[in-house]
């Protein structure tokens, strides 16, 4: 079993840059591609940039931005991973938020970014909550995948538990400085060893607002072996499930997790943590 993916690339952020969207898709899909990775918050500008949150940038579920996405994955038959800042209707909080569409169109998994900068060029917090459900693997393409979105990869419990989970690839989009992808490189590569899974990450492409936004596309297999490294607007991928197969099987780090005992290890620093909250609190009271 094999899975062709399309690194796109490229952002489309104006309303009337949806046609450049489909006319991408349909060049992948013309090429073979049966999904395309688009970067974080792709129909979107990078908004962090600065503190100030607009109302525009942000929706409701089932939105322009997500509709937009949907359609054209349905039009052009081609699965489709993008995303949008979407505003829950009920607490009102915002998050950014993977989509993942099937080639029909149909929202088959979604993922909101846990780990949120805020520091300069990359104001996070001011625009959105950090998510609030741990990573899951979505099915609906040749092979099961997971999301982390950007900064989320640098923590790598997410990867692993979503290669213990049975995801076969890991997405990454990512809005990241051109210059720190050496670092990029080192990490996603340790995290498609360590999980034993497929990496495939994808950039905001240029400066945006004074940020120093690009860097390369990038993909890596299970085996550490770089599979792309290019700052092309497109480049499409194959990865194949008899290497991922091969490789959990000869691989000693591949075994059983023993998620009890690390979930009480975090847990027990979840109650510290509490625990000292509550002592700085009476000491100001």
């Amino acid at each position: 079993m094999q899975l062709s993916v399309a690194l796109i690339r490229m952002v489309f952020p104006e309303r009337d840059a949806i046609g450049g969207l489909r006319e991408t898709l349909k060049q992948a899909h013309s090429q073979g591609a049966q999904l395309a990775l688009l970067p974080e918050i792709p129909l979107n500008v990078w908004s962090p940039a600065t503190k100030i949150r607009k109302d525009d940038e942000a929706e409701a579920p089932v939105g322009p931005r997500h509709r937009a996405m949907s359609d054209a994955a349905r039009e052009i038959g081609i699965g489709l991973i993008g995303g949008a800042i979407i505003r829950d209707p009920k607490s009102r909080r915002s998050y950014n938020t993977a989509l993942a569409f099937d080639r029909s169109g149909e929202l088959v998994g979604s993922y909101r970014k846990l780990h949120l900068p805020e520091e300069e060029g990359f104001w996070e917090t001011s625009h959105y909550d950090p998510g609030d459900k741990p990573p899951s693997v979505i099915r609906g393409f040749p092979m099961p995948l997971g999301i982390q979105v950007c900064s989320d990869v640098n923590r790598p419990e997410g990867s692993l538990l979503l290669g213990a989970l049975g995801a076969e690839v890991i997405i990454c989009p990512r809005a990241t400085e051109a210059a720190t992808f050496p670092r990029w490189k080192t990490v996603l590569t340790a995290n498609a060893l360590t999980s034993c899974t497929y990496v495939i990450s994808v950039p905001r492409p240029q400066p945006e607002f004074g940020v120093p936004l690009g860097g390369p596309s990038f993909a890596v297999a299970p085996t550490g072996e770089v599979l792309a490294e290019s700052t092309e607007p497109m480049i499409l991928v194959t990865l194949d499930r008899n290497i991922l197969d091969q490789v959990r099987r000869r691989y000693p780090g591949y075994l059983p997790v023993r998620a009890d005992l690390y979930a009480e290890g975090w847990k027990s620093l979840t109650s510290q943590k509490a625990n000292l909250r509550g002592l700085r609190s009476r000491r100001s009271g």
